[in-house]
Order: C-alpha cells, then sequence, then structure tokens
C-alpha cells in the first residue's frame, strides 16, 4: 500500500514543483511504483512530466469534481518512469464548486483510496497557498514534506504552516504527520543560509532531512524539456541531490 506524501508550503516560490517532479523521478529511479498527483490548476507539474496539460482529457478536477474514476485520469509518459495524475487549469474553479459538494474535504482521499494497492509511494503536489485544493492533500496524506529557503521568511511562513498541519491533525486528519523539511536552493556560502539551517536542525532535529538540495541551473533547466533532471542531466548537482533524497527518504520504509 502506498506512503501518500503531500509536497507543500504555503510560501511560493521555495522549489515545491521542483521538489514534487524530481523526487517522483528519482525514487522511480529505485524502483518503485510511483504517482505524482497535481493538485496545483498551474498545471506545472504534469507540463515538468513531459505532459500537455492543454491536451490532457481527464484531470484532478474530474476526479475531485465529476464522480471521473482516478484510474482512468492516470496518464503514462513515454519518457518518465512514474505514473502521473495531471492538471491544467480546469482545476482552477474546483476551489469554489468544493464548497457546494459533500465531503469536500475528503475528495481527494477517497479517489487515492482506489490507487493506493498500486504504488509503493503518492507524491502530491499542492498549490502554494491553504486553500480547498490543499486540505484535500493534506487530508489524503500520511505525511507531508515541506521544501524551504534557508531564509528569513521562510521562518515565517513554517511557523503558519505548522499551525495549520497542527489544526488538520486535531480535525480532518489525526494520522498526518511531518515527513521532514527540505533546505532548497542552498547557498552555503551565505551566512544567512547557514543561521537559518542551522536554527532549522535545532529546532526540528532528525525532521530536518539531511539532504540538500543546491542552486543548480540543470533543475532550472530541465522543466522547460518536459523532464526531471535526473532525466535532463543525470550528473547534475540538482539531480544527484534528488537522488539521495529519494535513498534517505525510501531507507525509511524499505
Amino acid at each position: 500500500m502506498a506512503r501518500i506524501i503531500a509536497i507543500a508550503n504555503q510560501k511560493g516560490g521555495v522549489g515545491k514543483t521542483t521538489t514534487s517532479i524530481n523526487l517522483a523521478a528519482s525514487v522511480a529511479e529505485l524502483g518503485r511504483r510511483v504517482l505524482l498527483v497535481d493538485m496545483d490548476p498551474q498545471g506545472n507539474a504534469t507540463m515538468g512530466c513531459g505532459v500537455d496539460k492543454a491536451d490532457v482529457e481527464l484531470s484532478c478536477y474530474d476526479v475531485l469534481l465529476e464522480g471521473c474514476d482516478p484510474v482512468k485520469a492516470v496518464v503514462s509518459s513515454e519518457v518518465i518512469k512514474h505514473d502521473l495524475l495531471p492538471s491544467n487549469m480546469d482545476l482552477a474553479g474546483a476551489e469554489v464548486h468544493l464548497l457546494e459538494v459533500d465531503s469536500r474535504e475528503s475528495r481527494l482521499k477517497s479517489a487515492l483510496l482506489l490507487l493506493v494497492e498500486n504504488y509503493d509511494y503518492i507524491f502530491i503536489d499542492c498549490p502554494p497557498s491553504m486553500n480547498m485544493l490543499t486540505i484535500n492533500a493534506l487530508v489524503a496524506a500520511d505525511s507531508v514534506l515541506v521544501p524551504m529557503q534557508c531564509e528569513y521568511f521562510a521562518l515565517e511562513g513554517l511557523s503558519s504552516l505548522m499551525d495549520t498541519l497542527k489544526q488538520v491533525q486535531e480535525t480532518v486528519n489525526k494520522g498526518l504527520s511531518l515527513e521532514g523539511l527540505l533546505r532548497t536552493m542552498f547557498d552555503g556560502r551565505s551566512r544567512l543560509t547557514r543561521d537559518v539551517s542551522e536554527q532549522l536542525t535545532a529546532h526540528f532535529s532528525d525532521r530536518v532531512f539531511e539532504t540538500v538540495v543546491p542552486r543548480n541551473i540543470r533543475l532550472a533547466e530541465a522543466p522547460s524539456f518536459g523532464l526531471p533532471a535526473i532525466l535532463y542531466d543525470k550528473n547534475s548537482r540538482g539531480a544527484q541531490a534528488y537522488m539521495d533524497l529519494a535513498r534517505e527518504l525510501d531507507k525509511k520504509y524499505y
């Protein structure tokens, strides 16, 4: 049965979608069965996996609001080694429509129950806001992986996110846990980066992944080719960092 991990942070620009794309691809490289769920209406994770969001026939919107069988909405790319439940701008309307339906917080959870036996891991790329789509992801997930930059404002955002996770645990998903904090866009030459990193380690201890993801041009370039870094340039520092993260995560469960 799949371990369901939401990749979330209310702050944008922290490498959330980059982490979703590259962690899914890297875990798949280890031979695990992986599904990536794109819950962001921008569809960047979908495009970054080599799937044109404009050509998607069925998406997360259809699964959440039209009663579509999630098995039928899952797509496989000829390039990547994992499956994808895609997204496009249709999902932008889901926020309003979900407010009008029954069990609005658990629509994704119900859908993923039909898929968990098919995978070892299900990763959910969340929108950069705490809306109904993100809440659906947190209700469905076993744990949350939080990508964050080592900067002052990231610490402020992390405090708010921890409060939200606590509220979700107390109300709709008591089993939700913090998978870990991932330091992204890491520049060890910066004093601020090192200071914030030390604060994270002091406060969260073993909840901070040992792996750090450096600033890397190959990571930034890969999505424009519809590829994760491991397939774009497997020898790049970014690709190697996500392979290290995949191994670090995988050894917890296998």
